[in-house]
């Protein structure tokens, strides 16, 4: 009896082809560790909204009740655009694991249009520069050709020393001011960075990730043992809390005010360039500039775009938590889109912002310290791909360095320029960025196209068609 022929499939498979595997960014793994490891770089990244709206209180004398009130919704911001631009909705998101804060740059200028101007100018100012992003996008995605390596790691360097300054204060007070460099302060903001770094020498695997987290508790629990955390605040009031829309007021729009954090927003852009090239380049993935950093950049507008009208400054991509993914090897976007879900239920949840309001400021800054002087080296990465073997490399780091660091390690250097000159000079990121791009396009691409024409003038003087000419008239 011959052998049954065999049924074929409905729908056959054609082996020679097999179904290409997800690569690891678009990687759905279970819900529990997908949870873990988006609790994970929460923890990581904590302290830099803390930081941000503790810093903006500090500076701006702002009340408990609204510091508590700000913070609820930069952490609800910053988990709707971490969802943003890792689930990549539309045309916003690269669709890569990355987290979204407040603070850096656009917060030391929403902190000078604030002084200079009023809080409600300065959130007008926010949402105009969110708008005008959208507007000078379709442009500056033809100009990433000028914004190289060399650029953006500049700035990138030039962000990370500020950011550091700005933690600093944090721990020892305004100069001029009552309480500047307490000693106890000082000692706190000290401890806390010398637990952050015990940890990350005792410890290995996710707990030693987790070492800046456990830094700020540390320091938090010898605050409390010195007397000096308040726990009583954390008690009152509700379950609930809803972030307060327009804490400030309704916005007051003035192109003048803003002008500076529109300059910026230029160089926000360039910096998004790097950190989307960075975190592609963690992940392994490859990407189109042309049609990737645009999505970034429309998910870091359309999130200032919400932020502006909950009080807070430019909301801008991170690239703390890149740190983790290269370590952990953790590659999916899910993670931080997870990560962002936790963001957004902390934010509602009050006890918890107003438990993380009572931390020290010394705590926080001293954690914030070690945080941002992370930037730093991810510029000092950048700038070693960028061939400063070259002459020419070096010199337009050097002087976009040096005009960009002025305003920062000499404040008040530009004190005797009028107010809206001024409030552009002291950005020293805004100087820095511009002038590396400047002198990056003087140098790598007008002079060459120069010494090329007048290389081939002198060519053509010298011709043998030339010689011919002379030998002929004789």
């Amino acid at each position: 009896m011959p052998p049954p022929h065999p049924v074929p499939p409905l729908h056959p498979v054609d082996e020679s082809h097999p179904v290409p595997s997800p690569h690891p960014v678009d990687e759905s793994r279970p819900l529990g560790r997908i949870l873990l490891f988006g609790v994970q770089h929460v923890l990581v990244m904590a302290a830099t909204p803390i930081s941000a709206i503790f810093l903006m209180s500090a500076t701006l004398r702002l009340d408990p009740a609204l510091t508590v009130n700000l913070l609820s919704a930069a952490f609800v911001l910053s988990g709707v655009g971490s969802l943003i631009q890792s689930l990549g909705p539309w045309k916003f998101g690269p669709k890569l694991p990355f987290v979204m804060l407040p603070g850096g740059a656009p917060l030391i200028l929403f902190l000078a249009i604030a002084e200079q101007h009023g809080l409600r100018t300065a959130t007008g100012a926010v949402i105009l520069t969110a708008a005008f992003y959208f507007v000078v996008l379709p442009v500056f995605s033809r100009l990433l050709a000028f914004f190289p390596a060399l650029v953006i790691g500049t700035m990138i360097v030039i962000v990370g020393v500020n950011l550091v300054k700005v933690g600093a204060v944090l721990v020892t007070g305004r100069p001029g001011q009552p309480g500047f460099a307490d000693p106890v302060n000082l000692g706190l903001g000290l401890a806390t960075i010398g637990f952050t770094v015990a940890f990350y020498l005792l410890f290995s695997g996710i707990l030693r990730q987790l070492a800046v987290m456990l830094g700020l508790l540390a320091g938090t629990a010898l605050a409390a043992f010195l007397g000096t955390v308040d726990l009583g605040r954390a008690a009152d009031g509700g379950l609930f809390g809803v972030p307060q829309l327009m804490p400030f007021g309704s916005p007051q729009f003035n192109l003048v005010a803003a002008l500076p954090l529109m300059l910026y927003s230029l160089a926000s852009m360039a910096e998004a360039t790097g950190q989307t090239v960075i975190n592609a380049e963690a992940v392994g993935k490859k990407i189109d500039r042309r049609t990737d950093v645009p999505k970034t950049v429309r998910g870091d507008a359309l999130t200032s775009l919400f932020g502006g009208f909950f009080g807070l400054p430019l909301m801008v991509t991170s690239g703390e938590n890149i740190g983790i993914v290269r370590v952990t090897g953790v590659r999916s976007r899910f993670v931080t889109a997870a990560a962002g879900v936790v963001l957004v239920v902390i934010g509602f949840l009050a006890p918890v912002t107003r438990a993380i309001s009572v931390i020290p400021s010394a705590v926080v800054g001293g954690t914030a310290m070690v945080v941002f002087a992370v930037i730093t080296v991810l510029g000092v990465q950048m700038l070693g791909r960028s061939d400063l073997d070259k002459h020419t490399s070096t010199f337009v780091c050097a002087v976009a360095l040096a005009l960009g660091l002025l305003p920062i390690l000499v404040p008040g250097v530009y004190g005797g320029f009028p107010p809206n000159v001024r409030i552009l000079l002291e950005s020293g990121v805004a100087v820095g960025a511009f002038v590396a791009a400047v002198l990056n396009i003087l140098f790598h691409h007008v002079r060459p196209g120069v010494m090329a024409r007048l290389a081939d003038a002198g060519r053509t003087r010298t011709s043998p068609s030339a010689t011919t000419r002379t030998e002929s008239d004789r």
